[in-house]
């Protein structure tokens, strides 16, 4: 009997097969969302995450959802701001898998906090998950394999254009992703290694319920800054993603695509008018909303 969960993905059927694929964070969010994804379109998908549990909850959905699938599925914990656990990791993946096309660096985190009120094991804290795991799990997917044949990585940002006043941890993190996409697609160019990054906005993910009442009643009135009135779906960022890491993209290297309905091109001098034209893709049929944003359209 077909699974009633399959992906529902714009792109062709097949675009990834033969295809091995990294994505870290893979056991929740967004990590979870393009894994589902990447598998639909055929590819063989690393989950990786600090949480073994998680990680194979998500390959038991993908394992229901997609039993023709010709790609297989692994799961590797692994805290990626360790430089020897992420060594280890990858060359796991390659004894397991034999090649490596593509890494998706989704997993982070940070939690809500004015400057002066963040200590140096809190900043250090998001730092060191966002910026130095982006880096160690890249260079490691380089120096073990793309470097002699080629691949894709694409890193995660976030809205930090102007700034993160509230997450100023997170924003100086993603920020130095940022460079560093930048100078990593300089330098590993000659290799056939693409660098890139998404930048999501306010999407409306699980991700979302982990923050106090306090910051996601702050979290629902959002979406009336943004000039398409509304959050953006796990999917949506999914498709950046995946884009990405395709073959579509195969001239595009250094580059960030921001998925956030146009917040950063707001401005105080222009008043947002109410929509009610503007349609959202959802490819994930597991997809739920974070229920602390339920009250947001109530």
């Amino acid at each position: 009997m077909e699974s009633t969960h399959r992906y529902r993905s714009v792109f062709r059927p097949g675009l990834f097969a033969n295809k091995v694929v990294m994505v870290t964070g893979g056991g929740s969010g967004l990590g979870r969302c393009t894994a589902h994804e990447l598998v639909s379109l055929g590819a063989s998908v690393v989950l990786v995450g600090r949480t073994l549990a998680k990680l194979e909850a998500v390959r038991d959905e993908l394992a229901a959802d997609y039993p023709e699938s010709p790609g297989r599925v692994g799961c590797h914990p692994c805290d990626i701001r360790d430089e020897t656990s992420v060594k280890q990791v990858v060359a796991a993946v390659l004894a397991e898998f034999k090649q490596l096309d593509g890494l998706f660096n989704c997993a982070g985190g940070q939690f809500p906090a004015p400057l002066e009120k963040i200590s140096l094991n809190g900043w250090d804290a998001v730092v060191r998950n966002n910026l130095h795991g982006t880096f160690l799990m890249s260079r490691e997917c380089f120096t073990q394999h793309m470097r002699d044949h080629g691949g894709a990585i694409v890193n995660m940002l976030a809205d930090i254009w102007g700034g993160m006043p509230g997450m100023g941890h997170s924003g100086a993190a993603r920020a130095g992703v940022w460079n560093f996409t930048e100078t990593a697609a300089c330098e590993w160019g000659y290799a056939g290694v693409r660098v890139n990054a998404v930048a999501p906005g306010w999407i409306a993910s699980a991700g979302m319920d982990s923050y106090d009442e306090r910051y996601r009643a702050l979290l629902r009135e959002l979406k009336h800054k943004v000039p398409l009135q509304r959050f953006g779906t796990e999917s949506e960022l999914a498709a950046a993603a995946v884009f990405l890491l395709s073959e579509a993209s195969a001239f595009i290297s250094g580059s960030v695509i921001r998925v956030d309905g146009g917040v950063p091109n707001a401005r105080h001098s222009w008043p947002l008018a109410a929509s009610g034209r503007t349609l959202a893709f959802n490819g994930f049929s597991r997809y739920q909303p974070p229920s602390g944003l339920q009250q947001a359209d109530e």
